[in-house]
């Protein structure tokens, strides 16, 4: 289903003083995160269109080193000539490749593609299976896939989603001091309760594209300034 528009909202603020650099995060610090992103972006929702499980999984999978805009672009026609996992797994390989070859690394993922539906099939009747160890299992689909499609296309819980904004953010705000995926999605998850960790991945990605980007964060309209150390960010 298409991302619903973000409606702004009043911020909450807090007593919370910035964590220290290098210091352990809080889970009361991750809450008032929680608290000022829900604030701002409470109907924020995947930016990846789709109807159902299925398209999502696919589309998750072209999502890797492109851009939602870009995926959203390709699926309609993809899946208007595949529809189900049973149509893709019979695709020739290189129609395939064609019409995905705008999202990058378009042979890898045109494979990955093939080998999911094909297992889908054969392994799971055609559905998208609702744990992460059977999602795990699908070619071409991690942690981070298995993350977006159970928690939204079934809102299951079963991780916190860390893309390349969510690293980015929760470094700066002082959540974690990894830089690996796996590594930030188990801090995140020791400071979060699971009922955060579906909607506070949608939230902060959604601010990491509006206000604090990579290269210029515009601190100066981020409504999390008070409580952000803004770590590894130059004073301009």
């Amino acid at each position: 289903m298409p991302a619903k528009t973000v409606k702004k909202k009043r911020t909450t603020k807090s007593n919370l003083v910035p964590a220290k650099p290098g210091s352990k995060a809080t889970r009361e610090q991750a809450a008032a995160v929680a608290i000022g992103l829900a604030n701002e972006y409470g109907d924020a929702e995947c930016a990846l269109v789709h109807r159902n499980a299925f398209e999502l999984l696919i589309a998750t999978i072209l999502s890797a080193q492109c851009t939602d805009v870009r995926v959203n672009m390709v699926t309609p026609a993809l899946f208007k000539k595949w529809p189900t996992p049973e149509a893709i797994a019979r695709a020739e390989v290189a129609e395939l490749e064609r019409a995905i070859q705008s999202t990058g690394f378009f042979r890898n993922k045109a494979r990955n593609i093939l080998g999911c539906c094909g297992k889908l099939v054969q392994e799971h009747g055609g559905e998208v299976p609702q744990t992460l160890a059977e999602l795990v299992e699908l070619p071409g689909i991690g942690r981070k896939t298995a993350n977006v499609v159970l928690g939204t296309a079934f809102g299951i819980p079963s991780g916190v989603v860390v893309d390349t904004h969510v690293t980015r953010l929760c470094y700066r705000l002082g959540l974690t001091k990894q830089t690996n995926a796996v590594k930030i999605e188990q801090d995140l998850i020791q400071l979060l309760p699971p009922d955060e960790w579906i909607n506070f991945s949608h939230r902060l990605i959604h601010h990491g594209r509006r206000i604090c980007n990579a290269r210029k964060p515009r601190c100066g309209e981020c409504i999390l300034l008070a409580i952000c150390p803004r770590v590894g960010v130059e004073e301009k």
